[in-house]
């Protein structure tokens, strides 16, 4: 059985106003993880868990086989790690920083870097003090990208980027999981980013993984119903529903258990479905975050 780039079970971590709880997460080989959750959810806190940046308190943390934090000097030799506040050195060149970076990983591809700096049309010789926001993030993926690492980890790589910049870094990111041997961890709030790309999604709120599934699945599962309510007739309990609402006799049903079955228990208490909706991961994103907050607040 291949192991899993990333395997983490049971993490926790504790902050005066900030709790991460229990969380796990597995990355297989080949795949990319998509990494979801608003602003402060535990997105940043848990990848530093995995770069050895921060130790967890409880839990156990594996990273291309290796025990972080105590093993990962080894680890990291085959990590790249991109943030969106990593700094570059602003008056030293790109060229210095490329000729730096092979200097400590001997798995540099200089081809691969020339490719990309055509593919990013960025220039060798330009200092990075002169580079647009923009070009800077993609500097940083080159110098990640062009040492071929097993792993990459990316903490809201496109944050910022205007939509050329992002399809150019979404497309790199899609051909380096060409080689099943390699996957990316990719952590965002940008849920078209994340749907584009993802094999795989994981939803964090608060501390707390809330969901996490194959994408297909996730968007195959989740719908949304339009019913057609006769006066004195209720809307009976549907599988998975997460949120109903109701204006005259229009009620709409969210649910996260989707089978033809609920269309037929509609129909046998009196409703008329007019429209199953699918929904973007963006949709879903957000109705799974209200529904578990309404649970936890209860």
């Amino acid at each position: 059985m291949t192991e899993p780039l990333i395997d983490v079970v049971g993490v926790e971590k504790s902050y005066r106003f900030f709790r991460l709880s229990n969380v796990a997460m597995r990355l297989e080989p080949g795949q990319i993880l998509g990494f979801v959750g608003p602003n402060g959810a535990g997105k940043s806190t848990t990848i530093r868990i995995l770069m050895g940046m921060l130790r967890a308190e409880r839990g156990t943390v594996h990273v291309l086989g290796h025990l972080v934090p105590r093993d990962q000097a080894l680890a990291k030799r085959d990590i790249g790690f991109v943030s969106e506040d990593m700094q570059l050195h602003g008056s030293a060149t790109l060229a210095w920083h490329m000729r730096l970076v092979a200097s400590i990983y001997p798995g540099w591809d200089v081809k691969y870097a020339d490719v990309l700096l055509r593919r990013f049309n960025l220039h060798a010789e330009q200092t990075v003090k002169a580079l647009s926001h923009g070009e800077r993030v993609k500097a940083v993926l080159l110098l990640a990208l062009a040492r071929r690492p097993r792993l990459l980890l990316l903490d809201e790589p496109t944050t910022g980027l205007d939509p050329v910049a992002r399809h150019e870094i979404l497309a790199e990111l899609m051909d380096v999981v060409r080689d099943e041997r390699r996957g990316i961890l990719f952590s965002s709030h940008n849920t078209q980013d994340v749907e584009q790309i993802s094999d795989q999604i994981t939803f964090i709120d608060r501390g707390r993984i809330i969901d996490s599934s194959d994408k297909e699945v996730f968007l195959d599962r989740w719908r949304r119903l339009h019913l057609d309510v006769p006066p004195g007739t209720a809307v009976p309990a549907l599988p998975g529903a997460i949120d109903t609402t109701a204006s005259g006799r229009i009620a709409v049903v969210t649910t996260n258990s989707y089978t033809p079955e609920i269309d037929a228990a509609c129909v046998r208490a009196g409703l008329t479905v007019r429209d199953v909706q699918r929904m973007t991961l963006e949709e879903i994103f957000v109705a799974n975050v209200m529904s578990n907050r309404r649970e936890a607040d209860r």
